[in-house]
């Protein structure tokens, strides 16, 4: 069994049926992404998976525990974290103090602390929030303002503020959006580098083939909400099925 399963999962919004039947068993270690067009129910489907959206009909398990009907609060309790496509920061708040603000939190919820005064006071939890910022190569910038910082720092930030949790599972919508290919490269190897020191079991929602097939062990590629193959990089592009539902049968 893996560590995530989509079980005969359907969701129809009106008239549109969003998720078809999707089945979805993910490998504990691996990074799993999925691709298709506009409108394949990609991020429907991330949306179920974390609580945002509840399916018609089937369920979703973590670890063999149902996430369906949970809120995105509990999930993220479980260990399940997910990486937005727009980098949610905060903004006004420097580097070490994003990173904080979730080491802070433990998992029934609480905090270890209660004022942000006794922040600097909590050397173990300031360390920790040191140490993460490096592995992703911002602690020079730990006391700048979020806010400043370029679309590839905010994503290695969000991604700094997601591993300070020591999540089981993330879920990464759109890692590279909006990036300059400097910046997508460097992102690629964040998180190639984090899959070796972490072993984190990654999903990653991209349109970006060069990261899916720079990242990805295995791939689903999804049309009009239903997976419609899965399997390594390599057969995913030699598949016609593949060809014709993404790119009208033009070659990957």
């Amino acid at each position: 069994m893996g560590i995530l399963q989509v079980q005969n999962v359907n969701k129809s919004f009106g008239g549109l049926k969003a998720l078809n039947n999707v089945n979805l068993d993910i490998t504990e270690g691996t990074v799993h992404a999925v691709i298709g067009p506009n409108g394949a129910g990609k991020s429907t489907l991330l949306n179920v998976c974390v609580g945002r959206l509840v399916p018609d009909t089937g369920a979703v398990l973590f670890n063999g525990r149902p996430l369906t009907g949970r809120s995105p609060h509990e999930i993220n309790q479980m260990g399940v974290a997910r990486v937005f496509q727009t980098p949610e920061i905060f903004a006004d708040l420097s580097l070490l103090e994003n990173v904080v603000i979730p080491t802070l939190a433990v998992r029934d919820g609480s905090f270890t602390v209660n004022a942000w005064g006794r922040v600097d006071n909590q050397a173990e939890i300031r360390d920790r929030a040191e140490a993460i910022l490096e592995s992703v190569g911002l602690a020079e910038k730990r006391h700048h303002h979020s806010g400043n910082l370029s679309r590839g720092d905010k994503r290695r930030l969000e991604l700094a503020m997601c591993l300070v949790q020591e999540p089981k599972l993330v879920l990464l919508d759109e890692p590279t959006a909006g990036m300059s290919r400097a910046d997508t490269n460097a992102t690629i190897d964040l998180l190639a580098r984090m899959q070796e020191e972490h072993g984190v079991t990654k999903i990653i929602i991209e349109h970006d083939m060069h990261v899916v097939f720079s990242l990805a062990d295995r791939v689903t590629v999804m049309a009009q909400g239903t997976p419609i193959v899965e399997g390594t990089p390599n057969e995913i592009k030699g598949d016609p099925r593949v060809q014709e539902a993404y790119l009208g049968g033009a070659h990957l």
